[in-house]
């Protein structure tokens, strides 16, 4: 059954957020002049850039961060649940999972504009005992996707953090300073105790992710559960219900994807034909392989990996 979380626009937007929020689309816009994704020279920071809605989703594999939606909006879609948000709102990604999303308001005169931040789960663990000291709160069912108000505060230090691309001889001892007070106040905000869950010794939340890693760096060798769960402390059954909470599937479905999309990244990079592909992500059918990849992407491999070239 799919579920919708439809994220209302904030009602009373004050003349500080729509400011906070201007600001970064311009520094956006200077950094990312065409549509695209942007890698910058501030490590882990990116930018997007879209122009045009889209009507067919993108699929991807998320890693933890976090997005500030300067201009536009998107859907989210994580297994059967759907997220729906703007640049009112801020989204958290807690750990790695196959979504599809699509940019659903975007145009040449208003682009999509998003600040990227990358989460390092280490470095959020000191954050996390500092905002918390007397311990984080449990949180019972935590998700892979988190939305909150877009604290104009954090906006305004995401436009600083990229106006240290025009000052390379500060941005080294900077960047450090505002990456951490973007994640002070996030953790201060009101998705601030879900968001503590992602460093949160111990919580359901760090252990599922402690299985996913392992499942991400082992995706071609075959799975047990069994295994996986005493990874996480966790009982088989205990298990399988927090991986289900999290990523909206179960490890098997979560391994698959994982495959398919390796897959993908193959063929359309490396061009790596089907066969080969197929028997690299740890499939011995290439006719099951074939039929889990349309079911998926929505086209035959082949056809997929030929349409691409045509393209590029």
């Amino acid at each position: 059954m799919q579920t919708t979380h439809k994220i209302p626009p904030q009602s009373g937007d004050s003349d500080e957020s729509a400011d906070a929020r201007a600001a970064l689309a311009r520094m956006i816009s200077r950094y990312a002049p065409h549509d695209g994704l942007f890698d910058l020279p501030l490590p882990g920071v990116h930018l997007l850039r879209t122009s045009t809605r889209e009507t067919n989703p993108t699929r991807a594999v998320t890693k933890p961060g976090m997005c500030i939606i300067a201009q536009g909006a998107k859907r989210v879609l994580i297994g059967q649940d759907v997220y729906d948000y703007d640049n009112s709102r801020m989204a958290v990604y807690s750990t790695e999972v196959p979504v599809s999303a699509k940019i659903v308001k975007a145009s040449v005169a208003e682009p999509y504009l998003c600040l990227i931040v990358d989460i390092e789960p280490q470095k959020l663990a000191a954050l996390t005992m500092k905002a918390f000291p007397n311990g984080v709160p449990r949180v019972q069912h935590p998700r892979a996707l988190f939305i909150g108000k877009a604290n104009p505060k954090i906006v305004e230090a995401g436009t600083r953090l990229l106006e240290l691309l025009a000052q390379p001889k500060e941005a080294e001892f900077l960047q450090p300073l505002i990456i951490d007070e973007i994640f002070i106040r996030l953790l201060r905000s009101d998705i601030g105790t879900l968001v503590a869950q992602i460093a949160a010794a111990d919580s359901s939340l760090q252990r599922i992710s402690k299985a996913i890693s392992w499942i991400r760096e082992h995706f071609k060798e075959a799975m047990k559960v069994e295994e996986l769960a005493a990874l996480s402390n966790m009982s088989v059954s205990a298990f399988h219900t927090h991986f289900k909470t999290v990523t909206r599937m179960t490890p098997l479905q979560f391994q698959k994807e994982l495959r398919l999309h390796e897959a993908r990244q193959m063929m359309l990079t490396q061009m790596m034909d089907v066969s080969t592909a197929c028997m690299y992500v740890g499939y011995s059918s290439v006719s099951q392989f074939s039929r889990e990849y349309s079911r998926l992407f929505g086209v035959p491999p082949s056809k997929d990996a030929r349409s691409h070239l045509a393209v590029n």
